[in-house]
């Protein structure tokens, strides 16, 4: 029997929703093995991949509300694993950067983090991840521009 439109597209949300879900979860495992969850890791990893950034900006990179993002920060700080700066022409902007400490510990992490995540998607070819990357771009841009 074939499916329509419908019922193809609450099978679509369905499927994405579970690899979502198992590959979050792995991920998850590999950031709580050293003490971080997924949010204190995207802001580390953003910083440790883009340079320093206003606290301003980071929630919206890494889709997260800013007064989160205040407390993701300032248990980073505490850690040790990022440092605050007071912007010098602009004092309402406050920049954060990755300290010493905190790229060693990505230096650990991201490496195990990439290799766990190229073996979850073995199963597809570089073709069909490719498509997929730009099926689902495609997708995001789509609801993003329905939601203006």
């Amino acid at each position: 029997m074939q499916e329509n439109g419908s019922e193809q597209s609450l099978k679509l949300f369905v499927v994405l929703s579970r690899a979502h879900k198992v590959i979050s979860e792995k991920a998850n495992r590999l950031f709580a093995e050293y003490g971080l969850n997924p949010t204190e890791f995207a802001v580390l990893e953003l910083l440790y991949h883009r340079g320093r950034q206003p606290i301003q900006k980071i929630g919206s990179k890494i889709l997260l509300a800013s007064g989160s993002m205040t407390y993701v920060i300032d248990k980073l700080q505490k850690r040790g694993y990022l440092e605050r700066t007071i912007c010098e022409t602009d004092r309402r902007v406050t920049f954060v950067d990755i300290t010493a400490e905190g790229r060693g510990l990505l230096d650990k992490i991201f490496p195990v983090h990439e290799e766990s995540l190229h073996e979850l998607m073995g199963a597809l070819s570089p073709e069909e991840k490719e498509t997929a990357i730009e099926l689902l771009k495609k997708l995001g841009l789509s609801i993003k521009d329905l939601s203006k």
